[in-house]
């Protein structure tokens, strides 16, 4: 049999075979191929998180898959209405992994929702209102500010029941929790100290002045430095949380302040990268992004991003992949590229400035970011 007959008839004999065999579908490689469990990673959106405009996202809780581009999974809806049956600014938001719930401030209330069954657990008012929450590491204690008054509250997180209150006279405004739990950052509108809490002892000590009254801020994982927005300064301030003791002023370089839409300064917003390589800082009326090399003291300004509109905040992911201004985009750390925009389920632009990452193994929450872009390099780490 010749070369060109045994091709002829291997040919027929295939082509037999695929036409009598059953269709195949089309698979990708990933969906074929065996996987362990994802774990579930999803960006929590409260709204309205710019006071309490309705047209960025109107009223609720915006979940959004991390994991498929941060599409908009579903709406879980919120209480936090005021006398008149409208929502109320929503003013922080934070995770307990210990009574699984997620837990949204008002001007007036705090509520605490359930992350299994995304209902109200209870909704409860608390003396001069409140702010800026904070929820130490073991989930059990939240540290609720007041509405700009002289006060704090410290809340049972699975009661909701007054603890204790911490008097501060600075005006109750922005609070974080350090990553080991030992020590809670209180800051308020009215002093240019920032007020730190030893857990434990109960006491409290200052770190400042800076050179006005404290804005947004944010702290290293070893809880040694403390960056912080001030009024009236297009840039950040460092101060030494050891020493208690102000280090450097940084501004910004290549642009001008100018007339901002909402907080009355310049810059309100800032974060360090979970790896704490990058300071980002906000910078409102230039509808932009700094970013800062965090390396070298002082941090040396790198690049810009510009967004959309005028931010107000900025988180990150807890992978420190993206980064989440308030004005909605995802942008990618690494690329400085905006990946996605955040909108509702009709296609709007979603804004605002209480966002957290929680990720689930199954229904249980098993580990949760930060409404604030905190360091997360531990002196294990380093």
């Amino acid at each position: 049999m010749s070369t060109r007959a045994l091709i002829l008839l291997v040919g027929t004999g295939i082509l037999t075979l695929l036409l009598a065999a059953k269709p195949i579908p089309f698979t990708n490689d990933a969906d074929s191929a065996p996987s362990p469990k994802a774990t579930k990673r999803y960006l929590y959106v409260a709204t309205p998180g710019i006071r309490n405009y309705l047209e960025y996202g109107g009223h609720g809780l915006l979940v959004y898959d991390i994991n498929n581009q941060h599409r908009l999974v579903k709406r879980i809806p919120l209480a936090g209405l005021g006398p008149d049956g409208k929502p109320l600014n929503v003013k922080g938001i934070a995770v307990s992994l210990a009574t699984q719930c997620v837990y949204v401030s008002t001007i007036n209330t705090l509520q605490c929702v359930d992350l299994t069954t995304e209902k109200l657990r209870w909704e409860k008012p608390y003396e001069g209102g409140c702010d800026r929450m904070a929820i130490a590491p073991d989930g059990k204690t939240i540290y609720v500010p007041s509405f700009e008054k002289e006060h704090w509250h410290v809340v049972d997180a699975a009661s909701g029941d007054v603890l204790r209150r911490i008097v501060t006279n600075s005006g109750a405004h922005n609070t974080l929790c350090g990553p080991d739990g030992s020590r809670a950052y209180l800051a308020g509108l009215r002093s240019p100290n920032m007020t730190v809490v030893d857990t434990r002892s109960r006491t409290t000590r200052q770190v400042g002045p800076f050179s006005a009254s404290i804005r947004p801020f944010t702290i290293n994982g070893r809880q040694t430095l403390l960056f912080v927005n001030v009024n009236d300064l297009l840039g950040f301030e460092v101060g030494d949380i050891t020493s208690g003791q102000k280090l450097h002023r940084v501004e910004v370089s290549g642009f001008q302040k100018g007339p901002v839409k909402r907080h009355g300064c310049p810059s309100h917003g800032i974060g360090l990268t979970p790896d704490e390589k990058e300071v980002w800082l906000v910078d409102a009326f230039n509808q932009r992004i700094h970013i800062f090399d965090a390396g070298l003291m002082p941090p040396k300004q790198l690049e810009s991003i510009p967004v959309r509109d005028q931010p107000g905040w900025i988180t990150f992911s807890r992978d420190g992949r993206y980064a989440y201004p308030s004005t909605g985009e995802v942008i990618d750390v690494k690329t400085r590229k905006t990946l996605a925009t955040l909108q509702d389920e009709n296609g709007q632009p979603v804004q605002s400035e209480k966002m957290v990452e929680i990720q689930f193994d199954g229904p249980k929450a098993m580990q949760a970011g930060d409404q604030f872009g905190i360091g997360r390099v531990t002196g294990e780490e380093k």
